[in-house]
């Protein structure tokens, strides 16, 4: 992944995760952080819609997404669209999943509530295998793709 990528990933923090499940496709938006490894992580639980289904599978469940700031005017949009793969993340993978995400939002730790949902909370990664850079500010539709 090139580091236009990781400026336009770096510059965000919401992640629209669209996936298929038996009841048809979904969408939701969490708060992500990009991973060292060029992964991007998110908490969420699997209790959800979208959890129980991204849990069904631990080697990884296929997902599309977006990632774009708020409030952008046509001429300067940037953003991110990819495919992938999300699994819930266990081990040396999930302690490097709390430290990117502890990292991209340090308030949370420092406020006791935040702090324990986050510790008990199922972190997920997103392994991109294909990714999308759209930036108008380079001319509109403008498009680098990955890999």
């Amino acid at each position: 992944m090139t580091g236009a990528f990781r400026d336009a990933l770096a510059a965000c923090t919401v992640l629209n995760l669209a996936y298929a499940d038996a009841d048809g496709p979904q969408v939701c938006a969490v708060f992500f952080a990009p991973a060292p490894d060029g992964g991007l992580v998110f908490v969420s639980s699997r209790e959800t819609r979208h959890g129980r289904h991204l849990a069904s599978d631990p080697g990884g469940v296929p997902v599309a997404f977006t990632v774009q700031a708020d409030d952008q005017d046509w001429r300067t949009l940037r953003g991110v669209q990819g495919r992938g793969l999300c699994r819930r993340l266990t081990g040396a993978d999930l302690d490097a999943a709390r430290a990117a995400y502890a990292a991209r939002f340090p308030f949370a730790a420092d406020d006791a509530g935040p702090a324990r949902a986050l510790a008990a909370a199922d972190h997920w990664g997103v392994r991109p295998a294909w990714l999308r850079l759209i930036d108008n500010s380079r001319g509109f539709g403008h498009k680098t793709e990955w890999p």
